[in-house]
């Protein structure tokens, strides 16, 4: 149809998404995974280091925050990202994701770059939302990207990856704490500081990666810009030859695909795709997250609280016991990662999550009953995250494979929010108190609640769970353009 001028809701055929599957694992890959997937560990980075520097923040020195307005803080950087999702999400799915590379990670640029120049705690709040704004739109445009590019047949294990790389970014600000904090250093007010610039710098860098990145071919196609679709596959399909040596083996005219591009979709038949068309899939979606987040959240966000409360581990010190929990839960994703493309995704989501709840509720009986010490009980929650971080990871994979693609970045802006809301708003707040209370013994009942949620959400994937190991996205679901 090259050449030919858009006429909307004309039928084409189309097999441009057959091409994007079958092409070679290649250089162009590495290349996508590298630009786009290093979000997360910017991601890692900001999160650990606010939450290291917090201590930091309280002395009067710097800026003499209390407990209260830190931890406002962190409810306007997770409001932000919440907002960020859903307006860039939408914006996403109607403009193209490649547009929001760029605007997604300036806008998070400029959000850490102001960090470091907060002067009060109104200040520091407000650039910390605007951190997470762009944070919440790099999920959407980015995961949805992933997905469309990568081949059918190595998706899961390529997302997984991607995602689980947050615990790259979280080693990386839990190990530079231990510069960064240093008085010998850095003064007081000054090393926090560095340490927001690091990540302006480095996304900076990432932005300069990003500016030869193609559009999503399948995205262009669904809209209608079948011209700009033609140009850019061609031209991924070229630089991939050249790059092998040898002709990229020839597609089966039985894959195309027939469509009725449009420019763009209402938000109400994105909305009546997402949750009546595929009502079961929003409902899996939904517990999937919102499981898995509270279970991060409840840990992750107190755990430096167990330690110093439990274990008496010096404030400064607890950073080194986040090296050995991100290790796990890193070298989970790696190491399970290809087992949800072979094996298949129900039985992998439903075991992750089975098992991670079950030795959750060991931990915790160990730990309430004074076996364990704090490396010990590290250990054990770094086991715990082997299989979890699969798990949160499979959760993003699902909601972003299940659904069309037409509606794919808003869908995922839409779960993310409420994951993050969940978990981000309940979840440390219930363990906070928990811990308040000074007994371990309520803390395990804590840990029992979560690991309820997370058998609930392994027989949820069980029941109604959507088998997309190896399938071509516009096989999992149905693209809207699909439709007349």
């Amino acid at each position: 149809m090259a050449g030919e001028p858009y006429q909307p809701g004309r039928a084409i055929d189309t097999d441009i998404p057959a091409r994007m599957d079958r092409l070679p694992w290649s250089g162009f890959h590495w290349t996508i995974l590298i630009a786009l997937g290093v979000t997360w560990i910017l991601d890692g980075l900001e999160i650990t280091l606010k939450g290291a520097v917090s201590s930091v923040l309280q002395e009067p020195q710097s800026l003499g925050l209390t407990s209260a307005e830190i931890g406002m803080i962190a409810s306007f950087y997770i409001t932000g990202a919440v907002i960020g999702a859903l307006v860039f999400g939408f914006l996403t799915d109607r403009y193209g994701r490649r547009l929001f590379f760029f605007i997604t990670l300036a806008v998070y640029l400029t959000g850490a770059f102001l960090t470091a120049f907060s002067w009060n705690l109104w200040s520091f709040a407000l650039f910390r939302m605007v951190t997470g704004l762009g944070i919440g739109g790099e999920y959407a445009a980015i995961n949805s990207t992933i997905d469309e590019i990568m081949p059918a047949r190595v998706r899961g294990q390529v997302a997984l990856a991607v995602n689980g790389s947050f615990w790259v970014g979280a080693a990386l600000g839990a190990a530079s704490t231990l510069v960064l904090l240093d008085p010998a250093v850095f003064a007081l007010d000054i090393g926090w500081r560095v340490g927001f610039l690091i990540g302006a710098t480095l996304s900076l860098f990432v932005l300069f990666m990003r500016r030869n990145l193609p559009e999503s071919p399948r995205w262009l196609v669904m809209h209608g810009r079948l011209d700009e679709a033609e140009e850019v596959m061609a031209g991924i399909e070229g630089r991939i030859a050249a790059t092998s040596g040898r002709p990229l083996e020839p597609v089966d005219p039985r894959l195309a695909l027939s469509l009725h591009p449009r420019r763009s979709f209402r938000l109400r038949h994105i909305l009546i795709a997402m949750f009546r068309t595929h009502a079961r899939r929003s409902a899996l979606g939904l517990v999937l997250m919102a499981s898995q987040a509270f279970l991060y959240n409840a840990i992750f966000f107190t755990y430096a609280l167990v330690l110093s409360n439990f274990f008496h581990v010096p404030s400064d010190r607890t950073g080194l016991y986040l090296l050995p929990f991100a290790a796990g839960n890193f070298l989970g994703v790696l190491v399970l990662g290809r087992l949800f493309d072979v094996v298949g995704r129900r039985a992998m989501i439903s075991l992750t999550y089975s098992v991670s709840a079950l030795l959750l509720v060991c931990t915790g009986w160990l730990f309430a009953a004074g076996h364990l010490g704090a490396v010990s009980l590290t250990l054990l929650w770094s086991v715990i995250f082997f299989f979890a971080s699969a798990a949160a990871s499979a959760a993003y994979l699902t909601i972003s494979e299940v659904f069309p693609l037409e509606t794919r970045a808003l869908g995922i802006a839409i779960f993310f929010s409420f994951g993050t809301a969940t978990g981000g708003i309940l979840a440390p707040w219930i363990f906070g108190a928990l811990i308040d209370t000074g007994s371990a013994w309520n803390i395990f009942y804590g840990y029992i609640f979560a690991a309820v949620l997370m058998l609930i959400a392994a027989l949820t994937e069980l029941l109604i769970g959507v088998d997309a190991e190896r399938k071509p996205l516009e096989k999992v679901a149905a693209p809207l353009s699909a439709r007349p």
